[in-house]
């Protein structure tokens, strides 16, 4: 795929509206409220990998309490696409990286179990502490995951399950997709092996040359559950400085909208830098097909 050539968000009115679709190696954030078709777009988008790049993108959850976020179901019922699950506990081997075993596995949920807190206000010192402790040693399956997948030809990261909170740097989850972001989806491919294979990476050294994947061309979708619900409460949010939203290249809100005597979904382009992109209040619907754009 050419250097320049735009990541497909799987939608063609979607990516109409972005000018073409997404910029590669940059953020795009898609807000909106539970159950509005967070998920399923970030299936679509995942998928359309197989066209463009040969090979679809990946799924990470940090979900961990509330309902299943259904990637499974999502992936099976819109392309046919049987999710193969990472295990939470284990990294993988070095071998495993290198032969394309690690990337067999398309999702991982790195919190194996649900129901509890994710933020600094809702736990002591100790059950705060035990997170911390807990995400370093998730660290490792992290890193794993997503470096196994480019090195086999994956350019696409989509993270799910991101809570709502009144402050983003209280939030166990933001403080990964922190990690996530900068130490690995923008780290150059050398740096992000050397950080997993650790005092090993010497002996490995010339199979990570072998497998050097461009970092630039790595797009990110972040799914982020909001409070708000209706598409006019979300433009209206202020973008904070240091929030996610304010360091995103592309913000897309998905939010409920008046017709008449009901309510119907419909998406905005609120940012995308480096690109035109349209104004228009477009409404979808959701079916076995995933996201449908009116045209």
């Amino acid at each position: 795929m050419p250097e320049t050539a735009r990541h497909s968000t799987g939608l063609a009115q979607l990516d109409a509206m972005l000018g073409g679709g997404l910029i590669p190696g940059t953020l795009t954030v898609a807000v909106g409220a539970t159950g509005i078709g967070k998920t399923q777009l970030g299936v679509q988008f995942a998928d359309a990998g197989a066209r463009q790049e040969g090979r679809r993108g990946i799924l990470f959850d940090m979900s961990s309490r509330g309902d299943a976020q259904s990637h499974a179901d999502y992936a099976r019922r819109i392309c046919s696409w049987q999710l193969a699950a990472a295990d939470p506990a284990h990294p993988p081997d070095a071998a495993s990286l290198f032969n394309g075993h690690a990337a067999r596995a398309d999702y991982l949920h790195v919190f194996d179990y649900s129901g509890r807190r994710v933020t600094r206000g809702d736990l002591d010192f100790d059950a705060w502490q035990g997170w911390q402790a807990e995400l370093a040693h998730k660290l490792a399956v992290t890193i794993g995951f997503f470096y196994g997948n480019f090195v086999a030809g994956s350019r696409r990261a989509v993270i799910d399950g991101v809570e709502p909170i009144d402050r983003p740097s209280e939030s166990i989850q933001f403080e990964l997709f922190e990690y996530i972001y900068h130490q690995i989806l923008r780290k150059e491919a050398d740096w992000v092996a050397r950080d997993l294979l650790r005092e090993h990476f010497r002996q490995h050294s010339e199979q990570v040359a072998a497998h050097a994947y461009d970092s630039s061309q790595v797009s990110c979708l972040l799914l982020y559950t909001s409070a708000e619900s209706m598409l006019d409460q979300l433009i209206d949010r202020p973008l904070d400085q240091g929030d996610v939203l304010s360091n995103a290249n592309t913000i897309l809100y998905m939010g409920k909208v008046r017709d008449g005597r009901r309510l119907a979904r419909a998406v905005y382009v609120a940012k995308h830098r480096g690109s035109a992109a349209s104004d228009e209040i477009v409404p979808y619907t959701i079916n076995d097909n995933g996201l449908q754009l009116e045209a």
